[in-house]
């Protein structure tokens, strides 16, 4: 639910009352991954997706039931052969919704945790006995958390050591806890759900491709960052949209900043002075995504130049070099699209192949590398 975070949050603000649909676990060829949610409130007003459309009208009827009753249900939907008419997924797939009617507890405080991008994780009791489902845990951190599961205590200090494990590496998921927060006891089906702030994306190089690529990132959930060494190319005039306008030498501004393993990086500068000491200080770091544009010509330039400066063949390795997947790009809007399709790619585990006559999956388990805040990058 927390990637509807923002929408849910005025509503708690408003008084509010609503119901939330969580997807829980997927199989199959389902098209919304676990923390995917569809959320009601007391007017019928909806707001989220489930499964992109198949069943939206049945989860939608059992938020309304949940909110009249009070009652957290768990229902899984798939398609069915014997009945082609009948409620389900279309695309063969099959997904466990978890239904919570939202009235108190930790809810508003990490609906408001996910809007002002802090990190925390919310636990909910997915599968096991009635009375606990929906039970739900906030945990910071450093692993202090709010609320109650209302099994055995054993069970809250579990739940919560489970949960920060899983927000240290920014996953959503599912884990298998026992009632009494052992691992022997009868099995409890635990849903964590991490916020973490957005992604970084930085690109270097204030050129008018750096502008289409400052858009496709902010579109897709990064907090883009925009550097360049010449003050008349690097203004926010010129990239409005960035996050931030540094103006320093690349190399400089890379070993000063921090980044993690859901950072990408785009050289986008093509020019030796700049190229050379950033790479070679960016292919030692543990970042998600390296990718660097140029012609093959400066490619190969580029990588000597490297070489000579220590850098190793493994390391050499990492570099997305030309920058971007083979569309036929021509416009800056149309290589910045061709960026993102590597770094989706890369982040996701897909092959940049044509889905046409295929016989890969279209969506694959999860990312390659933790995943940023739920529904931004995924």
């Amino acid at each position: 639910m927390l990637d509807i975070a923002e929408e849910l949050h005025r509503w708690v603000e408003q008084g509010r009352e609503f119901a939330v649909a969580t997807v829980v676990s997927v199989g199959g060829s389902a098209p919304r991954q676990p923390g995917a949610a569809l959320a009601v409130d007391s007017d019928g007003t909806a707001i989220g997706s489930v499964s992109g459309g198949c069943v939206e009208g049945a989860v939608y009827e059992l938020c309304q039931q949940a909110l009249e009753d009070g009652r957290t249900v768990v229902e899984r939907f798939g398609y069915s052969d014997e009945d082609a008419f009948a409620v389900g997924l279309t695309c063969g797939g099959i997904i466990d919704i978890l239904v919570t009617p939202v009235r108190g507890g930790v809810y508003p405080a990490a609906l408001a945790a996910a809007v002002s991008g802090e990190a925390a994780a919310l636990a909910r009791i997915a599968a096991g006995p009635e009375d606990l489902l929906g039970q739900a845990l906030l945990v910071a951190p450093d692993g202090s958390f709010e609320g109650a599961l209302g099994g055995h205590p054993e069970l809250d200090r579990t739940a919560a050591a489970e949960a920060r494990a899983m927000l240290d590496a920014g996953r959503t998921g599912t884990v298998e806890i026992g009632e009494d927060g052992s691992r022997c006891g009868q099995p409890l089906t635990l849903l964590v759900e991490s916020s973490v702030p957005a992604p970084r994306m930085i690109v270097f190089g204030a050129i008018d491709f750096a502008a289409a690529l400052v858009r496709v990132g902010k579109f897709l959930g990064y907090h883009v960052t925009v550097c360049d060494a010449r003050p008349v190319f690097a203004t926010k005039a010129r990239f409005p949209e960035a996050d931030e306008v540094v103006v320093e030498w690349p190399h400089r501004y890379l070993e000063s900043t921090e980044v993690d393993g859901r950072t990408v990086l785009c050289v986008l500068t093509h020019d030796a002075k700049f190229d050379v000491p950033l790479l070679a200080a960016a292919l030692r770091l543990p970042v998600a995504y390296i990718g660097a544009m140029g012609s093959r010509r400066t490619h190969e330039d580029r990588n000597r130049r490297l070489r000579e400066v220590g850098v190793t063949e493994l390391e050499l390795a990492r570099l997305r070099s030309p920058i971007g997947l083979d569309l036929g790009a021509r416009t800056p809007e149309e290589t910045a699209l061709s960026i993102g399709a590597e770094i989706v790619a890369n982040r996701r585990g897909g092959s940049g192949a044509s889905l046409t006559g295929a016989h890969t999956p279209i969506h694959h388990d999860g990312p390659r590398e933790p995943a940023g805040r739920i529904g931004s990058v995924a």
